[in-house]
């Protein structure tokens, strides 16, 4: 029988808000995020949820407390639902990194699925470890209906998967902090989107920071081009564009 997953990114965090590397860096929730939480479970108080399942990072922990409560469910928590792993780039900006690491980040903006920033983990291993995690999820509760909380590169695999996109190339879904999305994932562990990045609960909170990868590849591939350009007027060959 098909499992219907309620999947849900965690809260806003202080490092959302400073576009730092998160991964699996143990970052609480900040006064933004704690009142997600708590809309989060006005949103759900009134669905059916059998089962409530979380990354066992705190920022997962605490969205899904408020909910879970008002469910009258315990939380599990499963460490493959965590983010990507970022390595020595957890805890930085896309600025810090681009100074202390230049050709990391250059490479890392091309957005290949077999690439990782320094010591961290690729996209592709990511995608394997945690669509595996949610599929078992879905066929230990098969028939159920799952809240699943985790974090925004998960719910990125999930997307992609969904919509048999490939793991190269930046995020193009959109994925705000505490929207609420709903998947099924039927006794093969096809991944169908029923509903994807509701947000009217979180009406008048602040505005979220969103990590935008494709405008950061924009500015790669500028970037790229002006520096192609030098090099050929240096070299005496200007360009005839």
């Amino acid at each position: 029988m098909p499992t219907d997953l309620i999947l849900i990114r965690h809260g806003e965090t202080d490092w959302n808000r400073a576009m730092r590397f998160q991964g699996h860096s143990d970052v609480p929730l900040n006064a933004v995020g704690l009142a997600q939480a708590e809309r989060l479970a006005d949103r759900l108080a009134h669905e059916a949820i059998d089962h409530a399942v979380a990354s066992d990072l705190l920022r997962t922990r605490q969205t899904a407390a408020p909910a879970v409560a008002r469910l009258g469910l315990s939380l599990q928590t499963d460490a493959g639902l965590r983010e990507q792993f970022f390595g020595e780039a957890e805890g930085l900006t896309a600025a810090e990194l681009r100074g202390t690491m230049p050709a990391s980040w250059l490479r890392w903006l091309d957005f290949r699925a077999d690439r990782s920033l320094p010591g961290g983990e690729s996209t592709r291993q990511f995608h394997a470890r945690s669509i595996a995690a949610l599929r078992d999820v879905a066929a230990a509760h098969a028939g159920k209906t799952v809240l699943v909380v985790s974090h925004g590169g998960v719910l990125d695999m999930v997307f992609r998967t969904a919509q048999a996109l490939s793991l190269d190339g930046p995020r193009m879904a959109e994925i705000p902090n505490a929207g609420f999305n709903r998947v099924r994932v039927d006794e093969r562990g096809a991944i169908e989107i029923r509903a994807w990045a509701e947000v009217g609960h979180l009406e008048g909170l602040p505005a979220q920071p969103v990590y935008d990868q494709t405008r950061l590849a924009r500015e790669r591939e500028a970037a790229a081009a002006a520096a192609a350009r030098a090099d050929s007027l240096s070299a005496g060959n200007p360009s005839t564009e």
